[in-house]
């Protein structure tokens, strides 16, 4: 596998891609992290990656589509199952058996699951059923969300679609007068991220993490297939080579790291910053009273601006590095140079006369 990571400035809006669901579990379900090696680029840890059933539980899982509104809390599933409302319960417990269900006569039943692999677990929730009716025009008609369904269909030519997160697997049935099973193979894992400066945790609601397909220095389309995960969220997601773009903050301080996704498993990688926050003041003297109403400009050596704020205390997390700030108050203009020193959080003062 291999690892990288490059800091550059970043700008522009998160966008979630269209047409592709995120299923995310919320930091809140308290899983613990595994302790891991410091991989070859000292800007990312990967640890190693777990089975499913050695994930602990967690309460709900969100499904985030491409709108960005959050719909309604779905079914939990093997990486997200409550210890509340299924007591004593193992992540990775097999569907429990449908209902002998009246088939009427001239119908036809089909009952579907979902598993990992072959030789992995039975995937418990999270899942969405789509059913198309193939002959003539395709058209939906069956949708469910439940992990072991059993759909009651006319004999015919059908399309079963098994969505997970962002992993996906179609196949094309023909429905007889009879009852029918059939378990999809998804090849899915799970990532979980946080970021890091030095032994510190950054926040939730500090950083989030933009997500690419392929490494980072693979030619190809650059589009994300998800974006703006925040700190502990779970992505579901087929098994594969992705990247991952992590923003603190949103001036200058971003890493891209290679991250690779395995069937069935739970990867936790952490990225590491090496930046700081800092807070700017325009004073008469050190230590005095901060001018309210200033305009701030923070610019590279080489008079590349970083970030423009207005205000008295305005907060920045910079990349660290060398820095020039420019205040403007009262149709008088400051400037001074600072130096950011990472994980050393200060306030800078830039002296008005």
């Amino acid at each position: 596998m291999g690892i990288g990571g490059t800091r550059t400035g970043r700008g522009g809006q998160l966008v979630l891609a269209t047409g592709i669901w995120l299923a995310v579990l919320p930091a809140a379900a308290g899983a613990q992290f595994f302790g891991g090696t410091q991989g070859s680029d000292s800007s990312f840890t990967l640890r190693p990656p777990r089975d499913v059933p050695s994930v602990p539980p967690a309460p709900s899982q969100t499904l985030i589509p491409p709108s960005g509104n959050v719909a309604p809390p779905a079914a939990k599933g093997p990486l997200l199952q409550s210890p509340a409302a299924n007591p004593g319960t193992q992540a990775h417990a097999a569907p429990s058996a449908p209902a002998a269900l009246a088939v009427p006569p001239g119908q036809g039943a089909l009952a579907v699951s979902a598993r990992f692999g072959r030789d992995l677990p039975a995937i418990t929730g999270g899942l969405h059923w789509r059913v198309y009716r193939t002959d003539g025009v395709p058209r939906l008609v069956k949708e469910d969300k439940g992990p072991a369904p059993t759909f009651i269909l006319p004999p015919g030519a059908y399309v079963v679609s098994a969505g997970f997160g962002l992993a996906n697997v179609t196949k094309a049935l023909q429905l007889r007068p009879e009852t029918m099973k059939d378990v999809f193979e998804i090849p899915a894992g799970g990532l979980r991220i946080e970021g890091r400066v030095g032994d510190a945790r950054i926040p939730q609601g500090q950083i989030s993490f933009d997500l690419y397909k392929g490494s980072q220095f693979e030619p190809g389309d650059k589009r994300p297939i998800a974006t703006a995960i925040m700190t502990g969220d779970i992505v579901l997601m087929p098994e594969g080579a992705y990247h991952v773009v992590s923003n603190y903050g949103d001036a200058n301080a971003t890493v891209r790291s290679d991250i690779r996704v395995e069937v069935g498993k739970l990867t936790d990688a952490t990225i590491n910053h090496r930046a700081a926050i800092i807070t700017l003041k325009l004073v008469t003297e050190r230590g005095g009273e901060a001018r309210a109403n200033t305009q701030w400009s923070v610019l590279t050596p080489g008079g590349d601006v970083i970030k423009e704020s207005i205000g008295a205390f305005p907060r920045v997390v910079l990349a660290e590095g060398d820095y020039r700030a420019i205040a403007r108050n009262d149709n008088k203009t400051y400037e001074g140079e600072f130096r950011v020193v990472n994980g050393v959080d200060r306030e800078v003062e830039i002296i008005a006369r």
